[in-house]
């Protein structure tokens, strides 16, 4: 049974180079994507950096996030540090606070926030970090959106804590029969083929379902679809998902314009 969603958002990690060095090819994807996700200086980024992101997005209509890291420039924040959770609340502080003053110094409103690479992942199911991340929005901005992946545990603390949230799927990774992404390291875990990303993430949108590698159908809620801008061939990827989204009936917009009409 198809599902009934007009409106969905595109979202994209930018801003990850650092100093003169450039990861992608965030000013394309700045006319493509609808909520940019901001490195704040933690796995990448810096003030410089931010601000131009954020003077970007805001003259193209692109909503802005934190999009928090572990403290792993080497490693891109894709491995695991062990804190303890008043750690990682500051931690997670630190960056949001960072984020929220770039973007207002430019005239630009933080909406959202969305854990990086290895912290992503730990406070989507470990109970603990999660709390780290849900109490540190509701000291630090209760009207901050939290994008989670859809069907982890993270979604449903940050429900019951009463947090605004959106739930994310992701075009260009591969899923596991339990709902979470397949490890980078293994074979098809990152899918390049644009029109088969774009195919596949039509069918969950319309399906309300996450589709995992074997074909199995998990039921869930899509908000946002996320674009990693460090994959070969994002930008296409990206505007070959778009065209393919709209052309079904379906509404690009920032997630974060459904909580401001309320």
């Amino acid at each position: 049974m198809l599902m009934m969603i007009k409106t969905v958002d595109i979202n994209c990690d930018m801003g990850e180079g650092f100093g003169p060095y450039s990861i992608a090819q965030d000013d394309e994807m700045l006319d493509i994507a609808t909520s940019a996700n901001l490195a704040c200086g933690f796995h990448a980024g810096d003030f410089t950096i931010m601000a131009d992101i954020c003077s970007q997005a805001k003259a193209r209509g692109v909503a802005v996030g934190a999009h928090p890291g572990y403290p792993d420039l080497w490693g891109f924040g894709r491995r695991h540090q062990d804190f303890s959770k008043s750690e990682i609340k500051q931690m997670l502080a630190y960056q949001i606070g960072a984020a929220w003053a770039i973007a207002k110094s430019v005239g630009h409103k933080l909406t959202f926030v969305k854990a990086h690479g290895a912290l992503g992942h730990l406070v989507a199911d470990d109970e603990m970090a999660a709390s780290a991340l849900i109490e540190t929005i509701k000291e630090v901005n209760d009207e901050l959106i939290l994008s989670v992946m859809a069907g982890v545990t993270l979604e449903q603390m940050a429900e019951s804590a009463g947090l605004n949230i959106v739930r994310e799927i992701y075009a260009d990774r591969a899923y596991q029969d339990n709902g979470r992404l397949v490890p980078r390291g293994q074979p098809g875990a990152v899918i390049h083929d644009g029109q088969e990303a774009a195919k596949r993430v039509l069918a969950m949108v319309q399906e309300g379902a996450i589709i995992t590698q074997s074909g199995k159908r998990i039921a869930a809620d899509i908000d946002t679809i996320c674009v990693h801008g460090d994959t070969h061939g994002a930008v296409a990827m990206a505007r070959t998902l778009k065209k393919t989204l709209e052309s079904s009936g379906l509404e690009i917009a920032p997630y974060s314009q459904r909580f401001e009409q309320v």
